[in-house]
């Protein structure tokens, strides 16, 4: 395993092992969680995927992390920094399992990947991909404080697929940070 390991409260960020291929290829197969990340695959374009999201930590040294739950151990999805050739910028996404959403863990998993872009990879903007009908990911963005910048355009073979960018600088993000620690005590 190549990368960085990030703790929450309730989670593990890891970059992808091969122990995950199970967990990873019935996500890729779940028709409601796949809806927006480019449809239902099967085990073999699971596979690759997989693969190519942990052979960009080689190339890239930064992919989307493996979501374990720290207390059962079990992958429940992936989150993190992702900009492969032609993306539209630098993007934070996130994916959880069925059995795992609206609980909180990709609001929780995509704050500790935001901090870690923009405090390690040293990012200035953040961005989500987000189809224009994916009401769930948009409140998510919201949450984060991402606004709307409009439509974009992701590179093939997605080309045809409608989204918009969602996002904001480091500068809010580290100000909206700053604001949640001092409410909270921390700061």
């Amino acid at each position: 395993m190549t990368g960085p390991i990030l703790f929450t409260e309730r989670l593990i960020l890891r970059p992808p092992a091969a122990s995950d291929f199970e967990a990873w290829a019935s996500f890729s197969a779940e028709a409601e969680t796949m809806r927006f990340l480019g449809g239902v695959v099967p085990r073999e374009t699971a596979w690759r995927s997989m693969c190519g999201m942990a052979g960009a930590w080689t190339i890239r040294g930064f992919a989307m992390f493996s979501m374990i739950h720290r207390e059962s151990g079990q992958w429940i999805g992936r989150t993190g920094p992702w900009q492969p050739e032609g993306w539209p910028g630098t993007e934070v996404g996130w994916g959880v399992a069925r059995a795992f959403a609206g609980k909180g863990y990709a609001h929780e998993a995509a704050v500790a990947s935001i901090d870690y872009a923009v405090d390690v990879l040293g990012w200035t903007d953040i961005i989500h991909t987000i189809d224009p009908d994916n009401a769930g990911s948009i409140a998510l963005a919201r949450r984060l404080g991402s606004v709307n910048r409009g439509p974009s355009k992701l590179p093939p073979p997605l080309d045809s697929f409608r989204v918009d960018a969602w996002g904001q600088t480091a500068a809010e993000w580290r100000a909206r940070r700053a604001s949640r620690l001092d409410k909270v005590g921390i700061a």
